[in-house]
């Protein structure tokens, strides 16, 4: 007769898989943000270097102020080609 206790391999319950999980998906989600945060930053930097004298929105910003219907206009005519593609 032997003295030695059986070892069970028994599966993690549904608490310990709940907890794998919610720290999985806690994991993914930081890394998300943090990629999110990241795509902002660019963006904001790529903006304000475009607002300086001489960039694009710069340039833009002074063609609306000089004629607002043209530009209006002009809107309005890149809205309907965009909504024709789709």
């Amino acid at each position: 007769m032997s003295t030695e206790i059986p070892q069970s391999t028994s599966q993690p319950g549904m608490a310990e898989r709940a907890i794998d999980t919610a720290a999985d998906v806690s994991r993914t989600i930081g890394e998300v943000a943090g990629g999110l945060h990241a795509a902002v930053d660019r963006l904001t930097s790529a903006v304000e270097e475009s607002r300086r004298p001489g960039g694009v929105l710069a340039t833009v910003a002074a063609v609306t102020r000089e004629a607002p219907l043209a530009s209006l206009f002009v809107a309005f005519l890149f809205g309907v080609a965009v909504a024709r593609r789709r």
